[in-house]
């Protein structure tokens, strides 16, 4: 997982990420993204620790983040989410940043977050769904980032 995160944080974009004309900002993607997690950890109604620890990790080594800079950003994408209306903004981020190749990798690491706690809930399963219907992704490619996911989180 932490992998993934850092090809995707440390890549620029390239002929397939953003168009010509736009320009790519980490920050940006990295706050979507956080903001898709948090999102995620408390659709069930129960931020565990372990969904909270697995973002703050995550973000830490990928990133290269100092703890204070992730609490930061998950500050403001907490904020962020409290302003939103739904989570189209977010990924819409992703979508402009990102090829598909990419957009695969953070359904992934939210599939990892989701069994960071050992199991799915049904609420979490309906966000999935909804993520990559907005993340323009199909069900199959849902389904083998799902399986990848949970073949990696196995004790």
């Amino acid at each position: 997982m932490i992998d993934i995160l850092r090809k995707i944080f440390d890549r620029t974009p390239d002929k397939r990420g953003a168009s010509q004309d736009k320009t790519y900002d980490i920050e940006k993607v990295r706050l979507a993204t956080c903001a898709l997690f948090l999102e995620m950890a408390q659709i069930d109604g129960e931020f565990s620790d372990s969904e909270r620890d697995h973002i703050i990790t995550s973000l830490k080594k990928t990133c290269g983040l100092s703890e204070a800079a992730v609490q930061e950003l998950m500050e403001a994408a907490e904020e962020e989410l409290k302003g939103s209306i739904d989570l189209w903004q977010f990924t819409n981020s992703i979508n402009q940043s990102f090829p598909l190749e990419r957009k695969l990798e953070v359904i992934e690491m939210i599939w990892q977050l989701v069994y960071a706690d050992g199991y799915l809930e049904k609420h979490e399963d309906y966000l999935m769904h909804k993520l990559a219907n907005l993340l323009r992704l199909s069900h199959k490619q849902l389904i083998a980032a799902k399986l990848k996911a949970k073949a990696q989180c196995k004790p």
